[in-house]
């Protein structure tokens, strides 16, 4: 093996590092920090410059296309050692062909990371990242991540480019599909559940992967919502929302991090040192590895803030990336930057060394094929527990919008219409980023659902996603007639959300809208059942139709879980974490926007002159942390332990909560604050906390949160993360659409 080649070359060079004698690859413990720094002195002052910049870069195999194709030469560049990385390229064969050529046919043997993007799932797929932050439930998050990752790592994947944990607030932005909505609070819990799951507690676990927390920054806040596109906004809002889920990241201690393609207040993030430097390293002190979104170094050129390619490297570099994805900058131009003195040295090993820890971390030295195994790759992918759990996610991550007259659960003797685009789908159902998911055989359509449950129904597509013409409405429309209750399937194609997949008009697309009309003449009651990765403008749907029930790209066992839920087998309990508008003028909309020195409710203000439209209320269609349930809650008024918090006298605050329905459901229980002054202006009301609760019917219980002086931080005009002493509102409720219904103060002390 190429590796003992490596071994000769450090033996020879013993006698100047001294300690090398006492390290051996084959015995040394991964986590032994100390001995890996000591290993990685010692390789660092046996390779050549092309060699550290080797370590440096990244292509993609052309086994899967997740973008642009600029260079097709990998396997070239990987036998000349001068790539550390390959993404797109998976199975363990094939993994197993690559890293032989990496390890045995290079100078120093050095083995390499495989990457992929395996966003929710990767042979069985779980609902959409989005859909399943409705679940609210942290455990079942980290759940199918730590099984996504054991897909992944047994097909010879070491890193994930996952989670994403940008806030988004702009439903036209497609990639508002891939995190976990618009609060700060939940999707910073949500991203350290993700980073743990993909992560485990030890690296060089064969069935954990690298997580990397993307992309940074801000992102999310992308004008007009379009990809790729400008972002401008005050440092507060930078620090306040976007920042919160990347640190939480970091305090999982999430292995790598991934630029945005944005810019950031006339900066790209790829040569931003404000958020690589400064904030990234000094102060969070991150020590993984920095690598760029798809060539967002080349992009630099484009935003015109890098004279050309060359100088795009010098700025990537110097700001704090330590591997280019796909660009072949770093491969192409760093060399000459170094040779002219524009990067140092010294940066160069700097990033290297970040890169190698993670590889030793991951125990790759000790065994490069650790992670290549076809037997067990047989064994774990698509699991039998791993399908179960993916129906699970998918019924947890249900969100019931609209249920007039109680029409659901459906009643096992009435006779189903089944229509729509996607109810005979296994395409589609397991959206977009769907890593090795299969769309043609393993996927479960809502039909197969029935069928497996043998539900009485008769199926007819009625239309297409898009375009399409209304031949096929008359079969639909027969089919509704013989029936008791028409469900229809309908929503977005896959490609609708996801990456450069923006979109200006949230209403469903195609003849969708229209097939709904002919078939509300009928008279029956109707249920629709929605695909779709972002929230739309349901404002026909919900004046028409009898139940919503919003499933988002459900997965691999999404029918089963679809059809567990809508025959009542499963209480739904999913509650959005993004705000769904009344039309698209509306947007961005988002639960926790700050007041107007007019708002809509002012005291005494003329009812024309405030804060309002003209044509549509100012309240969402659906609000954050809403959702319905088969049973029913109350909530009693919360109760604090103490009228007055100080910064060393924490505050509880119990609410008994009772199931006033006829079935077990389950409760998400939310907490409410709102600052009522404050040095600069604070939001209208901030989730706090929450809890998700199961209660009999007929059962109560009661939910105690805490309230500390840290939960009331914020950055003051001066960015400085203070809480200030004053008065505070709050609520317990299922919801943000609520009342304050009590108040404590804060003291300094």
């Amino acid at each position: 093996m190429k590796k003992i080649h490596f071994y000769i070359a450090l033996t020879i060079l013993s006698i100047t590092f001294i300690g090398w004698n006492n390290l051996n690859v084959d015995t040394l413990e991964p986590k032994n920090d100390d001995l890996i720094e000591k290993k990685i002195d010692s390789l660092l002052a046996i390779m050549t410059i092309e060699e550290k910049i080797g370590q440096t870069v990244i292509y993609s195999s052309v086994e899967d296309v997740t973008g642009p194709i600029l260079d097709k030469n990998y396997t070239t560049y990987l036998k000349n050692g001068q790539m550390g990385a390959i993404f797109n390229a998976t199975g363990s064969a094939f993994t197993r062909k690559l890293q032989k050529i990496a390890v045995e046919e290079t100078r120093l043997g050095i083995p390499l990371i495989f990457g992929y993007d395996v966003i929710h799932g990767y042979k069985t797929i779980f609902p959409i990242p989005m859909g399943e932050a409705s679940s609210w439930d942290l455990e079942l998050m980290e759940k199918t991540a730590r099984i996504a990752a054991k897909e992944a790592s047994a097909e010879g994947l070491h890193w994930t480019f996952a989670p994403m944990v940008d806030i988004s607030r702009d439903p036209r932005w497609g990639r508002i599909a891939e995190g976990a909505g618009e609060d700060t609070y939940l999707g910073s819990l949500i991203a350290k559940a993700r980073v743990k799951g993909f992560q485990g507690d030890d690296l060089s676990n064969k069935h954990t992967v690298l997580a990397c927390a993307k992309h940074y920054a801000a992102y999310g806040a992308a004008q007009a919502g379009r990809d790729y596109h400008t972002v401008d906004i005050s440092l507060n809002t930078l620090r306040e929302t976007y920042l919160p889920p990347f640190k939480a990241a970091v305090d999982a201690d999430v292995a790598t991090f991934m630029t945005s393609f944005n810019e950031l207040n006339g900066v790209p993030a790829t040569g931003n040192e404000f958020l690589l430097k400064d904030i990234l390293r000094d102060e969070w002190n991150f020590s993984g590895f920095v690598v760029t979104d798809y060539t967002s170094i080349n992009e630099m050129v484009l935003h015109g803030y890098a004279e050309n390619l060359q100088h795009a490297g010098e700025l990537a570099m110097n700001a704090g990336v330590d591997m280019d994805m796909q660009g072949g900058v770093f491969k192409n131009h760093l060399k000459t930057a170094i040779d002219e003195g524009k990067v140092e040295i010294s940066r160069l090993d700097e990033a290297v060394r970040d890169v190698l820890r993670l590889k030793f971390k991951l125990g790759l030295f000790d065994d490069p094929y650790k992670y290549c195994n076809e037997a067990e790759e047989a064994n774990i992918i698509l699991h039998k527990d791993h399908l179960e759990t993916a129906r699970d996610a998918a019924r947890k991550s249900i969100v019931l919008l609209k249920n007039d007259n109680n029409i659901l659960p459906l009643n096992n003797s009435k006779k189903v219409a089944l229509i729509g685009p996607l109810a005979d789908d296994q395409f589609h159902i397991i959206g977009n980023w769907a890593a090795k998911g299969d769309r043609d055989g393993t996927a479960v359509s809502v039909k197969e659902g029935f069928e497996a449950q043998n539900k009485s129904f008769k199926f007819a597509k009625g239309c297409e996603i898009e375009g399409g013409d209304t031949k096929s409405f008359k079969e639909a429309i027969a089919v509704a007639k013989a029936s008791d209750v028409v469900v229809m399937v309908m929503g977005e194609s896959e490609r609708m959300s996801g990456e450069a997949a923006s979109r200006s008009n949230l209403k469903l697309p195609g003849l969708q809208q229209q097939l709904i009309s002919e078939i509300k003449k009928i008279g029956k009651p109707i249920v629709l059942v929605l695909y779709n990765g972002r929230p739309l403008n349901l404002s026909y749907e919900n004046e028409t139709v009898d139940a919503i029930v919003e499933a988002w790209f459900p997965g691999t066992s999404g029918g089963h879980a679809v059809t567990d839920v809508l025959y009542g087998d499963y209480n739904p309990s999913g509650k959005l974490t993004v705000t769904f508008p009344r039309n698209v003028g509306q947007v961005p909309i988002y639960y926790n926007m700050k007041n107007t020195g007019r708002p809509e409710d002012a005291e005494g203000a003329h009812s024309r002159y405030v804060s309002k439209y003209i044509d549509v209320e100012n309240s969402p269609l659906f609000p954050f942390g809403y959702g319905l349930s088969y049973t029913s809650f109350s909530y009693g008024k919360p109760v604090l332990s103490n009228q007055t918090l100080s910064n060393n006298q924490p505050i509880t605050v119990k609410t008994t909560i009772t199931n006033t329905g006829d079935r077990n459901g389950e409760e998400i229980v939310q907490l409410y604050i709102k600052d009522r002054f404050g040095s600069v202006t604070r939001p209208t009301k901030e989730l706090k906390n929450f809890k998700k609760i199961t209660l009999k019917k007929g059962e109560s219980q009661t939910v105690e949160f805490i309230i500390s002086a840290e939960n009331l931080k914020f950055y003051n005009n001066n960015l400085e993360f203070k809480n200030e002493p004053g008065d505070y509102d709050l609520f317990v409720a299922g919801s943000s659409n609520h009342e304050f219904t009590n108040s404590f103060t804060l003291i300094n002390n």
